[in-house]
């Protein structure tokens, strides 16, 4: 007897849909893409609600509803070309892995794990910290910086320029490393014929004139770590005696905007128990002190820990994210910059089409050293015996590297798969899945819902700004240096 086959059947491919500036749009999850849809393809993507058709079946109906059948036949085309429908309900699609030989971009130097500070929610010295150093030393040598810079650049094979991102500790306690390292970089890569830039992380409270100038004439990014106003800032940015650290910092940072000129200066402000004020701390750091830009993070990394934000202050953050959020757009409608750096970082994203594989570049295009050169994900696993990956001796490791990737991959984390944030998500950051759960490749589920509805903000504006202001994505792009 023969068994007859039923015909394949269309099925909706996996997106997110969403209406923005009056227009409807999906954001297509498989290519991590924002199609505006006009009312035939609301047409097809309806019929396939909850059912799948086949081919004959969906021309039939379209054309019941009054279209020609070469027009019906040319949608369903259009719409299979562009993944929105696809035949059979199909395997989420995931990114592939990069190749083993991808090319690193950027190294963090932690030219010192000593501080100044004693931050109570610190991860380098604090509860999140994964291991302590044992006979390791507290500054990175000038040999040991050399050696990184000659793996960077060894290893940025195919790369026309590459990064170094300074940090700490406290990372202007090793000024003096940090200043003959740009002298030995900037010979070292024009040599190698690529191009450098540099970045550094500090508290502020070191800063001099003479740094300043320095950081300007070499145009060195700086950000510094600054959670609000006095009050707000001396919670937990204190130094060992508990004294706090705003009267100190405050005359530096005016220093510091007035003077660094040719990089913008931003502040990055960690958002904990009792320090939740966004939008008070945002219009004290933008408005009163003058960052170029100012970003947020809120630390979950555990419900044990009496600083981490619990589900009522995610809400609290969420809801004064979206109010700075509708300025960005309201600044951004009118061509102007606003500063909140969490929007800025998603549009930029969402402009560039990104579908991650992995949470970041961490152990990827990315290293951190530690100031005794060994190897790791990124600064956050510094000194961290378990999570080396080779030494800037001896280069990299690349079966821990290649075990460390395969296990942050979004396709191995399940509960990835069934959701449309993972472009831009791919399971949340390593080092925070392992102080939370154990494990590095595990996803962040504590924070699934705040990401998904935070993203579907970003997605509306940038759907109102695709419709009302197209330039000024255009513009942005470019000086995200993104076309």
């Amino acid at each position: 007897m023969t068994v007859m086959q039923a015909p394949p059947a269309y099925a909706r491919a996996e997106y997110h849909g969403f209406e923005a500036g009056g227009s409807q749009f999906v954001y297509l999850v498989s290519a991590g893409a924002i199609f505006e849809i006009d009312a035939d393809v609301q047409a097809v993507l309806s019929r396939l609600d909850g059912q799948e058709l086949t081919h004959a079946a969906l021309i039939r109906e379209l054309v019941s509803d009054g279209r020609d059948p070469a027009d019906a036949e040319a949608l369903v085309r259009e719409l299979r070309a562009a993944r929105l429908i696809q035949l059979g309900v199909a395997a989420p699609v995931m990114p592939s892995a990069p190749p083993a030989d991808f090319p690193l971009q950027a190294l963090v130097l932690n030219v010192t794990n000593q501080c100044n500070l004693a931050c109570t929610y610190c991860y380098e010295f604090g509860a999140d910290k994964i291991a302590t150093p044992a006979g390791k030393p507290k500054y990175m040598t000038l040999e040991t910086a050399k050696a990184s810079v000659d793996l960077l650049i060894a290893e940025a094979v195919g790369r026309k320029a590459v990064h170094i991102t300074f940090f700490g500790g406290e990372t202007l306690m090793n000024f003096r490393l940090l200043r003959d390292v740009v002298d030995y970089a900037n010979e070292a890569t024009a040599a190698a014929g690529k191009g450098i830039t540099y970045s550094l992380t500090t508290n502020a409270t070191l800063l001099t004139p003479e740094i300043v100038t320095f950081l300007s004439d070499n145009r060195i990014g700086v950000t510094v770590s600054m959670d609000g106003p006095p009050e707000v800032q001396d919670k937990h940015r204190v130094y060992k005696n508990g004294k706090g650290s705003y009267a100190v910092i405050e005359p530096r940072l005016r220093t510091l905007i007035a003077h660094h000129k040719t990089r913008a200066i931003t502040a990055r402000v960690t958002l904990t128990e009792g320090v939740t004020d966004v939008v008070r701390i945002f219009r004290h750091l933008k408005d009163e002190l003058g960052f170029h830009e100012v970003g947020f993070a809120p630390v979950t990394t555990g419900e044990e820990r009496a600083y981490s934000l619990d589900a009522n202050g995610m809400d609290s953050v969420l809801a004064q994210f979206t109010a700075l959020a509708d300025e960005w757009l309201d600044y951004a409608l009118r061509g102007q910059v606003h500063g909140f750096t969490n929007v800025s970082e998603t549009i930029s994203e969402l402009i560039s089409g990104v579908n991650k594989s992995h949470p970041c570049g961490a152990g990827l295009g990315l290293m951190g050293v530690s100031p005794s050169g060994d190897l790791s994900p990124c600064h956050r696993f510094t000194d961290a015996d378990t999570h080396t990956m080779g030494h800037v001796s001896s280069g990299i490791d690349r079966a821990k590297q290649g075990e460390f990737l395969s296990k942050g991959h979004v396709e191995a984390k399940y509960d990835c798969q069934s959701c449309w944030a993972r472009p831009l998500c791919a399971g949340g950051c390593h080092h925070e899945a392992f102080v939370r759960y154990g494990d590095t490749g595990h996803a962040n589920l504590h924070y699934c819902d705040w990401i998904r509805q935070w993203t579907d903000t970003c997605l509306r504006i940038y759907g109102v700004l695709a419709v009302k202001n197209p330039g000024f994505l255009e513009r942005f792009a470019e000086r995200k240096g993104l076309s």
